[in-house]
């Protein structure tokens, strides 16, 4: 997405990366060409537009100023310089390159976006999301808590059960075995349809069944919606969030996530009523994401207007003799 800095989309477009398992080259070279395919579409309507700061928001916890991308367990890549391939690519860029944790960016998004409506976030925000994967993002007086490792309020592989299924990460029992796309179909009886159609159109069949009140879709989101309260639980009792966010189709599906989520939590609330955090949904959908790099970005920019490129001076027409 392109995006002036008024906020105005100026282009966007989706490409599929179909890039190898562990192979990040091969995402870099398809960042490239939509990158150089966005700025030739900017630039047709106005010429004299450039480029001031590209963002990347990458799944997967993203460390120290170099922006390393320590994991990413859905691509199969460990300790990856993702910033410098990206810049590789584009020897020509001449802007500011970040890498970026897309559930933190998502919930920076949100968070302004609840603001804007009226909601009075407390000081302590834990952001969840579902929708290719499973993550999180913790916000403490409106900005992007980046911890030690870049990992608070990465949900999606808080273990939940000690002899859960076995997760790519490492451990077992993970909150993404459950909640996750992959685990949501099958549970669903939609892991045949997925292997045929792909994941996105299986999502949208699930979404069809649920309204559809099929009893296999509903009794899988019900069980979702309880191994949600369990991290939930987990999450608030670490981070004493006062609110939690739950953004992708944890806000689309929350129709049938909370059920199970509100029996989960139903122990502490009557233990505890005044120390329970606020569950929020979000309300920006699959769009969160790209709001949010585009908020980092202009942010960035604000913050040091010095790092904007100069634009390239104009040709001067030499007189003819």
């Amino acid at each position: 997405m392109a995006v002036d800095l008024r906020g105005r989309v100026l282009h966007r477009a989706s490409a599929p990366h179909h890039a190898p398992y562990g192979d990040p080259r091969a995402l870099a070279a398809v960042i490239r060409r939509v990158v150089r395919s966005a700025e030739e579409a900017v630039r047709e309507t106005t010429p004299d537009a450039h480029l001031a700061q590209l963002a990347v928001a990458m799944a997967g916890p993203v460390v120290g100023c170099s922006q390393l991308v320590a994991a990413a367990v859905d691509f199969g890549w460990h300790a990856t310089g993702l910033r410098a391939l990206v810049a590789t690519e584009l020897p020509l860029l001449h802007c500011p390159v970040d890498v970026v944790n897309d559930a933190n960016t998502a919930a920076l998004a949100e968070h302004h976006a609840l603001a804007a409506e009226g909601v009075e976030h407390p000081d302590t925000v834990a952001y969840n999301k579902a929708d290719t994967g499973v993550g999180g993002g913790l916000l403490v007086n409106g900005r992007v808590h980046s911890g030690s490792h870049g990992m608070p309020g990465e949900i999606g592989h808080l273990p939940i059960s000690l002899d859960g299924p076995n997760c790519l990460c490492g451990t077992r029992g993970c909150l993404a075995m459950y909640i996750g796309p992959e685990p949501l179909l099958h549970a669903a009886g939609l892991n045949r349809f997925a292997e045929t159609e792909g994941a996105e159109t299986a999502l949208a069949e699930l979404d069809r069944r649920l309204r559809a009140s099929d009893a296999d879709a509903v009794a899988a989101l019900e069980t979702a919606g309880h191994a949600l309260g369990a991290a939930v639980l987990g999450v608030s009792g670490v981070t004493d969030a006062g609110e939690i966010i739950l953004g992708g189709y944890l806000a689309t599906w929350a129709e049938w996530l909370r059920p199970g989520l509100d029996a989960r939590l139903a122990g502490r609330r009557a233990l505890a009523p005044g120390t329970q955090p606020l569950i929020s949904f979000g309300v920006l959908g699959a769009e969160a994401t790209l709001r949010g790099a585009f908020q980092t970005c202009r942010d960035a920019l604000l913050d040091d207007p010095t790092s904007v490129p100069m634009a390239p001076p104009a040709p001067v027409a030499t007189p003819l003799p």
